[in-house]
């Protein structure tokens, strides 16, 4: 993969209130198949989300897993790339940063995003393909959400 490390910059309050870096580091990606790599940017255990709690990427368990709280993860999806269909328990927004990737839903239909683009998913049936000749890096925000049954076979 030709991508790299992605620089995250965390901020907090510090015993006086005042705003301070709390990290200033780099996260590398997780390879989940030879054509994606997973960044894991941040999570939390609950959503509202508690401040004063740490980073809880430690406890990730899968590509597509909030059970309770929020996440936000970059991925790469080389050319070739395609998921299985799945869904999950959240409500997602995405951005496409660079690269166009398409997004086919269950009844057939498929949307050709590309970079600048937004998506929201709100718990529906979806796979990714990427038919270009160049990487996609998306950007995504997962929100637990009550609607919708978690759905996953890999991919």
């Amino acid at each position: 993969m030709s991508k790299s490390a992605i620089r995250r910059v965390v901020t907090t309050n510090d015993e006086q209130g005042q705003a301070i870096v709390m990290m200033d580091d780099h996260v590398d990606g997780k390879q989940i198949q030879d054509v994606y790599r997973n960044y894991q940017i941040w999570e939390t255990a609950e959503a509202p989300a508690d401040n004063s709690d740490d980073d809880k990427t430690d406890r990730f368990t899968g590509a597509h897993t909030i059970p309770t709280g929020t996440g936000f993860r970059y991925g790469d999806f080389e050319p070739g790339f395609e998921s299985s269909m799945h869904r999950t328990r959240t409500i997602d927004y995405g951005i496409i940063l660079e690269g166009e990737i398409d997004m086919e839903l269950d009844n057939g239909k498929v949307v050709k995003l590309k970079a600048g683009d937004v998506v929201v998913q709100r718990g529906t049936r979806h796979r990714w393909i990427n038919n270009s000749n160049a990487t996609c890096r998306a950007a995504f925000v997962m929100i637990a959400a009550k609607d919708g049954e978690e759905e996953w076979t890999g991919g």
